[in-house]
C-alpha cells in the first residue's frame, strides 16, 4: 500500500504551508470558521495564497451560508471541506454541490456512534471526512476515533474517497495506517506547538514515520 496523501489543517502562517508542502503535504487546510481557536480570515488566506500551487488549497468552514462559499471560490480554494451536522438539508447540500462541484466538495457529516452512513450524501459528494465526535463540536477534538468503522467505510463504499482524522500524529499513525488503511490523512494538533501554530520538528518526525509505515 501506498502511503496515504496527507491534508495538514489550521494553517495560519506561511512558513507553517511552506514546511508541511516540503515534507510532503498533498494539501493544506485553511479554517475559516469563525468559532475555531485556529480560524483565520479570508483577506489572511489570500495574504498567504500567492505561494501555494493549484490543488493544495482546502478551506474548511462549518456550514456556511452560500454566499459565504462564493468568496471561497473566487479567493481560489480548490476544495470545500464543509461540516455539517446529523440533520442536514438537501436543498442545502445540493446548491452547495452545484456551487463548488461535486469533486471539489469534501463532506464532513457529524457522526455520533453507532450512527449508519446516510448513503443519500452520495449523491453530492464522492469525498467524505470523518472526524471524531464530539457533541458540541465540530471537528478539531485531538482525540482519535473510530478506526475499524472508518476502514469498515471504506470496504462498504470502495468507490468513494474517505479521509481519516482525528487526533493522529508521529506517535500513532503506524497504528492508524494498520487498523484504518486510510487513503487521505488529516491532521493538525499532532503537529503543533500551540493552537494554529505548527512544529517543524513534529512535521517532519510525522512524515519520517509516515513513510517507515
Amino acid at each position: 500500500m501506498n502511503s496515504p496523501k496527507v491534508k495538514v489543517c489550521g494553517i495560519t502562517r506561511e512558513k507553517d504551508g511552506k514546511e508541511a508542502i516540503s515534507l510532503g503535504a498533498t494539501y493544506l487546510g485553511f479554517i475559516l470558521y469563525e468559532k475555531s481557536i485556529r480560524a483565520i480570515g479570508l483577506e489572511d488566506f489570500k495574504a498567504i495564497n500567492g505561494y501555494l500551487a493549484d490543488g493544495f488549497r482546502v478551506v474548511v468552514d462549518v456550514h456556511p451560508e452560500l454566499e459565504r462559499v462564493r468568496d471561497y471560490v473566487k479567493a481560489g480554494f480548490d476544495f470545500f471541506q464543509i461540516h455539517i451536522s446529523e440533520i442536514y438539508d438537501d436543498f442545502y447540500l445540493n446548491n452547495l454541490s452545484d456551487l463548488v462541484g461535486f469533486d471539489r466538495l469534501w463532506l464532513a457529516p457529524k457522526l455520533p456512534p453507532g450512527t449508519i452512513f446516510a448513503e443519500s450524501l452520495f449523491q453530492y459528494s464522492n469525498t467524505f471526512l470523518i472526524d471524531t465526535f464530539k457533541e458540541n463540536a465540530f471537528g478539531g477534538t485531538g482525540k482519535t476515533g473510530d478506526w475499524k468503522g472508518f476502514k469498515q467505510l471504506r470496504t462498504d463504499y470502495s468507490e468513494i474517497s474517505w479521509i481519516l482524522a482525528g487526533g493522529l500524529n508521529a506517535e500513532n499513525i503506524k497504528d492508524a495506517i494498520r487498523e484504518a488503511g486510510p487513503e487521505t490523512i488529516d491532521l493538525s494538533s499532532g503537529v503543533e506547538a500551540s493552537p494554529g501554530l505548527k512544529s517543524p520538528e513534529k512535521l517532519r518526525l510525522f512524515f519520517e514515520n509516515l513513510r517507515d509505515s
